[in-house]
């Protein structure tokens, strides 16, 4: 036999070795960016009450569906497509003859959630994907001819995977750019907001997007500094906070952060022009269902639909508000802050 190395059969390569017995870091929980091939492993992980890296569990959706009404034939928008799940089960119940358009502004997972959609066996007359925040509804049914759609979906939380991906720069949990962007191809990143902002903007941030009280306090801590990665800035945060208990000082780190990503991607300037949109862009007995996460959102969906109904946009709208089942935010902890409200045109 000959010695020479091309006669070799080539070894396989070796698994990556980690400090513990799993791997850590997002980028190398390869089990979990393949549920297909490791199902015992997603499992395990959803057992745990975590989300598996690189996908989202969808939230209160069984009640989103029931609020919604959906039957044969409809035509209607999810407005935050995302991973995709609520958009796959609203499909579901609007076939045969059903379409959905799913808004999303992320070119990095638009595409993903397009391609899974696709592999369940949607075609182009079933689903179209839009690369479009919900701000832009009533000029995307104008350019597809639309008078109005029949429903509208919104769940106005960020996804797993934004959350979950250090480079995206969302959470604190691991080290990453200080981005939050929901399209990092536009705008400002988290870095560059924070250090343009003077004091007054930076607390008005923080008092509007997160109700924080410390708000004085901390943007003139932060406000017009330099802070490259998301551990970076926790640490200023924590830092401008002597003397408090580990978990109110925790507390409020996630406020800054939900207040910084809140006022990058003009969250509420865009929810505004959304819910302003809705009567209009809502055949008459269409619904429409927007699912929220904390009290700002929540006060202006609510005020929204109270208004509406004055004003005879909408013929009825939800008695209070909707949560997620004792078992479901047990079983998905991040459904513990979810609110669903409806409204019919």
């Amino acid at each position: 036999m000959s010695d020479s190395p091309t006669s070799e059969t080539p070894r396989p390569p070796r698994r990556k070795r980690y400090s513990g017995k799993n791997p850590r870091r997002f980028e190398d929980k390869y089990k979990e960016h393949a549920p297909e091939k490791y199902p015992e492993t997603v499992a395990k992980v959803l057992a745990s009450g975590k989300t598996p890296a690189g996908s989202h569990v969808p939230i209160m959706v069984e009640e989103s569906l029931e609020s919604l009404k959906l039957s044969p034939g409809m035509t209607g928008v999810d407005a935050t497509l995302g991973h995709g799940g609520h958009a796959l089960r609203i499909l579901e119940s609007i076939q045969p003859g059903g379409k959905l358009l799913g808004f999303d502004v992320d070119p990095i997972e638009q595409p993903r959630t397009e391609a899974r959609i696709r592999a369940a066996g949607y075609g182009e007359s079933a689903f179209e994907a839009v690369r479009s925040n919900y701000a832009g509804l009533t000029k995307v049914l104008a350019a597809r001819q639309l008078d109005g759609v029949d429903f509208i979906y919104a769940d106005l939380g960020c996804s797993s995977m934004q959350f979950d991906d250090p480079t995206r720069g969302f959470s604190f949990k691991h080290h990453g750019p200080l981005d939050m962007r929901m399209n990092p191809q536009r705008g400002l990143s988290a870095s560059e907001w924070i250090e343009r902002t003077k004091p007054e903007k930076f607390a008005l941030a923080l008092e509007e997007n997160a109700d924080e009280p410390r708000a004085g306090r901390l943007s003139e801590a932060l406000a017009g500094h330099v802070f490259k990665s998301t551990v970076e800035f926790a640490h200023a945060i924590r830092s401008a906070l002597p003397g408090l208990d580990p978990d109110t000082i925790d507390l409020t780190v996630r406020r800054v952060f939900q207040a910084v990503r809140i006022a990058v991607n003009e969250e509420f300037t865009a929810l505004d022009t959304f819910l302003r949109s809705i009567p209009e862009a809502l055949k008459p007995g269409g619904r429409v269902a927007i699912l929220s996460f904390h009290s700002g959102e929540d006060r202006r969906v609510k005020k929204a639909f109270e208004a509406g109904l004055r004003e005879s946009l909408y013929t009825s709208i939800s008695e209070g508000v909707i949560t997620a089942s004792p078992d479901e935010r047990r079983d998905n902890p991040r459904s513990s802050p979810a609110k669903l409200r409806w409204a019919e045109r």
